[in-house]
């Protein structure tokens, strides 16, 4: 089974949501770059993201994860991601990696009550809204990278 990762990595490389993609230490199956979120309160820092791909792909969902510390309730602490579109019963053999990276971005900039790995985020972004946006801006102001120009 050939994997097509020379196309899907030129195709990540050339989307303007992130930067810097490329594999970790030559492994074509481990993927890292810096996602850039297009709506506050994420918008003023870049993220840092790790995609790896099973020795199975195209046919199991890669798995990704946000190693900059986001405080969002899709994002656990750990860095994992609540991502359907990556779980075995969503997951289709012809998603392309950038397909994957979209829905990741897509996430962080709309933040899904739905989508919860840490309900407690989930739940003042439900109930008290300006504390999350404070929050997470906060957050964002000490563990982001700086936004590449």
């Amino acid at each position: 089974l050939s994997t097509p990762f020379p196309q899907e990595l030129e195709e990540a490389r050339r989307w303007e949501g992130a930067r810097d993609v490329r594999p970790v230490d030559r492994n074509v199956r481990r993927w890292e770059g810096i996602l850039l979120p297009n709506n506050p309160p994420y918008n003023t820092g870049a993220f840092r993201f790790e995609l790896t791909f099973s020795p199975n792909h195209p046919l199991e969902p890669p798995c990704a994860t946000i190693c900059t510390p986001i405080y969002h309730p899709s994002v656990d602490p750990e860095g994992r991601v609540c991502q359907p579109l990556t779980t075995h019963q969503h997951w289709e053999p012809t998603t392309r990696a950038i397909q994957v990276l979209q829905d990741l971005l897509l996430q962080l900039d709309s933040p899904d009550p739905q989508r919860v790995l840490r309900p407690d985020v989930a739940r003042e972004l439900q109930e008290r809204p300006e504390e999350f946006r404070r929050r997470a801006e906060e957050h964002t102001r000490l563990h982001a990278e700086p936004r590449p120009d």
